[in-house]
């Protein structure tokens, strides 16, 4: 069952970091979901190297530390999937 939530929770902070980024992003939705699955865990180790993973209540700052983190995944990740598939966007 960890999985699929972790699959839920990839999709929606991939699909939220999409939305967050500016322009068009050309990666697949597949890839956005590991992209959010990644950047995820990435939140999650930064929570709790700082030491507020754990919480009493919601933790947002976990949540926020997540959505951080799938932003930073799929800004790169599209920017490595553009140069792969030789899209390079011009500045």
């Amino acid at each position: 069952m960890s999985w699929l939530w972790a699959i839920i929770v990839g999709f929606v902070l991939g699909l939220i970091a999409k939305a967050i980024l500016p322009g068009k992003q050309q990666i697949p939705l597949w890839l956005t979901t590991v992209f959010g699955i990644l950047g995820s865990v990435l939140g999650n180790a930064v929570a709790t190297w700082i030491g507020v993973n754990d919480t009493k209540g919601i933790d947002w700052t976990r949540h926020l530390l997540q959505l951080l983190g799938a932003v930073l995944v799929v800004g790169v990740g599209d920017m490595v999937w553009a140069s792969l598939k030789g899209n390079r966007r011009r500045a």
